[in-house]
């Protein structure tokens, strides 16, 4: 049922009690173009579970996440030495999220 000025909800001066008007929740914001991400978290998951990608699966970067699982699956846990050296290279230099957005710190 559309409010009495035939507008739909979220759009401007729609005022009718079916139809609560849509803000933005006082989340804490972050300056624009800086990823949510935390530059720490993402480089300790990834130290530390680095063989199955959760840094990189954190960061919304899915692709290398599931190669680097792949590559720690296929070399019996020897690639897990790349997601190790990857969190580490997240935590000195940062990083990108899915986005192309910096890590914040």
């Amino acid at each position: 049922m559309l409010p009495p000025s035939g507008r739909r909800c979220g759009q401007e001066r729609c005022r009718s009690l079916g139809c609560p008007l849509m803000t933005t929740p006082p989340y804490q914001q972050y300056p624009q173009g800086v990823s949510d991400k935390s530059k720490i978290v993402a480089g300790i998951l990834q130290i530390l579970l680095g063989g199955f990608g959760a840094g990189r699966f954190y960061m919304g970067d899915t692709k290398t996440a599931v190669i680097q699982l792949v590559v720690t699956l296929v070399t019996c846990g020897f690639g897990a030495i790349w997601g190790l050296i990857d969190g580490i290279l997240i935590l000195v230099n940062g990083g990108v999220d899915g986005q192309g957005r910096p890590l914040r710190d």
